[in-house]
């Protein structure tokens, strides 16, 4: 693995990370079609030090993984953006954190359905008045009639970087230079 160049965002506190990936909402998962990058956004699910997502069992990101299941997951929040009156230091508050490793099929109907449900707790929290059956997850099908796949990354690297907003230097509409001087 490359270094990280700014070694001062580097974000080694485990706890942080884990409830970063247990509430970011949107990851994008990077695979390589021959030559080619390709990334794809989704939702996903952090649990048991694995992330989880979802999909139809057919086309291109399908046929990807397995001509090559490593991959590199990507999550990024922004904060804010902090200012200085000099405009090289304005900066952006972030977290960011990047997975790399072996996308695996979830073939048990049991850790498939836990991964689905806490999906459904993470996105739509108490909308159902029960949870999912497993039958559900195996009998499924999208309206174009492809089953639902569970995939599985657990991460043979980790990498988080950070930068704190500043709430002295953090930008609000209105806010103008001669007010940092």
């Amino acid at each position: 693995m490359h270094k990280i160049r700014q070694e001062k965002r580097l974000c080694t506190d485990d706890k942080r990370i884990d409830q970063f990936l247990s509430h970011a909402r949107t990851g994008y998962l990077g695979l390589t079609d021959e030559e080619i990058p390709y990334v794809v956004p989704l939702n996903f699910i952090w649990m048991n030090e694995a992330l989880y997502f979802h999909g139809a069992a057919q086309g291109r990101k399908i046929d990807l993984i397995h001509a090559n299941p490593n991959c590199c997951f990507t999550l990024c929040e922004e904060y804010g953006t902090m200012v200085s009156p000099i405009p090289a230091k304005t900066d952006t508050a972030y977290m960011s954190v990047m997975l790399f490793g072996v996308l695996e099929t979830v073939t048990d109907l049991k850790e498939a359905t836990t991964a689905m449900q806490a999906m459904l707790d993470k996105y739509v929290p108490g909308y159902y008045d029960k949870s999912l059956s497993q039958s559900h997850v195996e009998k499924y099908r999208s309206s174009l009639g492809s089953h639902t796949v569970v995939f599985r990354l657990t991460p043979s690297v980790r990498t988080a970087k950070e930068n704190q907003l500043d709430p002295q230097l953090a930008f609000y509409p209105g806010k103008n230079v001669k007010m940092d001087i």
